[in-house]
């Protein structure tokens, strides 16, 4: 029975229009992104400016490109739009993907949660028939368009939405999130200044209320989305939410990119009606509009599709709990804390001070503006895979710059979620004989504390 139910599943059809229209504004919503990034001067200042990055571990090949970087943004802009229209569908979305996704590893103290959902959909949207309805490349070759295709085709899209938003929830559920209210307690009250809602702040209830609000939206609102009763307020509670969101923090497109992404939730009668409205400029024949086409996949194709997706998405399902596999605080250790859903959990602030010593006696502390930005210097004074690969780059610095067999030592001091500082690596481990890996890191300290929960 549930064999048979899975088969039907796999072989009903859907309109094609959810996932035409979620190209359209994904892509725009992308490319205008890529804009603001450039206008604002952001790809001299994080890409182009430092002397030093912090390539991603088992990902060093990935390399910054100087001034080509300006060439790499322009790609991923200029795909964007290409995507949005639907013209060269296929070979855009994978140079909008390899290039996005490049970007994005260079230095991974610009890591951001939502660069990664951006590359996983773009991955995605790699192997679904996006292109095959609404656009440039399915009105210039008849054959390809189709207005009817696999219904798994649009879920899989839906079932990403979902992951991150439940497991954002499940990262939420820690006492520091639901029962002191952190960070949310220390970042409100710098608020207060906002009109109307600033004065209501400075209250500590307010920070409670925001914390048991957001963990409950998190959890419940891919359900409620997907569920036809309940889409609607479902969907108002996604931009009330998130257009607070981006008054409040710093989180650039983010907001913007969820409140556009939960549209593909809507039925297909909802879509086709924006792609009547738009095609009020474009005035095609109703024919393209209604074709009357379903798309069938080859069996082997679909089997290959099917099989890649089932891998994707369990992948999708386990890695955000490796952080099981390490011992002490995830937040303290953030050993498998990145890729894994945690937004806006914790508010770290600290200072790491190395020294370089060689067995001559010579030493000297190092100045950190003499290798890295601010932005560097910030994420990486909390970060101890950041520190430890800090420290291998003065290694090898000092190295060619006379220090015989060069040692390396942290004098690292952090404060997480408003608790007193405590040392973050221990003092008296040579950092530059450590090799970065994915086991544990013993020369972490532990934190004096405990945060109980996901």
């Amino acid at each position: 029975m549930v064999g048979y139910k899975i088969r039907k599943y796999f072989s009903e059809q859907t309109h094609a229009a959810p996932l035409a229209v979620f190209r359209i504004v994904f892509g725009l919503m992308i490319t205008a992104g890529i804009v603001r990034f450039w206008a604002s001067g952001w790809i001299y200042d994080l890409y182009i400016k430092p002397k030093f990055y912090f390539p991603f571990y088992g990902l060093e090949f990935i390399q910054p490109l100087g001034n080509f970087t300006y060439l790499l943004f322009f790609l991923a802009g200029l795909c964007g739009l290409l995507v949005a229209a639907g013209l060269f569908y296929r070979t855009s979305i994978i140079i909008l993907f390899c290039s996005f996704t490049y970007i994005e590893l260079i230095d991974r103290s610009t890591y951001l949660n939502h660069y990664y959902f951006v590359s996983l959909i773009l991955f995605l949207l790699i192997f679904l028939p996006a292109g095959r309805f609404f656009s440039v490349d399915s009105f210039r070759n008849k054959k390809m368009l189709a207005d009817q295709i696999p219904r798994w085709s649009v879920d899989s899209v839906k079932l990403m939405v979902l992951i991150l938003y439940f497991y954002a929830g499940l990262a939420k559920l820690n006492s520091d999130w639901l029962i002191h209210a952190l960070p949310l307690r220390i970042w409100l009250p710098a608020r207060n200044d906002m009109p109307v809602l600033g004065t209501f702040f400075g209250y500590p209830g307010t920070a409670f209320l925001f914390s048991w609000i957001g963990c409950l939206y998190d959890l419940s609102i891919g359900f409620l989305l997907w569920k036809k009763q309940t889409r609607l307020f479902a969907y108002f509670s996604v931009v009330v939410f998130h257009i607070l969101t981006a008054i409040l923090f710093p989180i650039g497109m983010f907001p913007y990119i969820m409140i556009v992404t939960a549209l593909i939730f809507f039925s297909a009668q909802f879509h086709l009606k924006i792609i009547d409205f738009l095609n009020r400029a474009f005035k095609l024949n109703k024919s393209f509009i209604e074709p009357s086409v379903a798309l069938n996949f080859k069996k082997s194709t679909k089997r290959l599709t099917l099989s890649l997706f089932a891998l994707f998405f369990t992948f999708q399902l386990l890695f955000p709990f490796r952080y099981l596999l390490y011992p002490g605080e995830l937040f303290w250790t953030e050993q498998g804390y990145r890729f894994s859903w945690r937004v806006m959990l914790m508010e770290k602030a600290g200072y790491a001070q190395l020294t370089v010593k060689d067995g001559s006696g010579k030493q000297i502390v190092v100045n950190n503006a003499e290798f890295l930005t601010p932005l560097q210097e910030k994420m990486m004074s909390t970060q101890p895979d950041m520190i430890l690969q800090y420290a291998q780059l003065l290694r090898d610095h000092y190295a060619s710059a006379g220090f015989h067999s060069p040692e390396v030592y942290a004098d690292a001091y952090v404060a997480l979620n408003g608790r007193s500082g405590q040392v973050l690596i221990n003092p008296k481990t040579d950092l530059a004989k450590e090799a970065e890996s994915f086991k544990p890191k013993p020369w972490i300290i532990p934190l004096d504390d405990v945060i109980k929960g996901f």
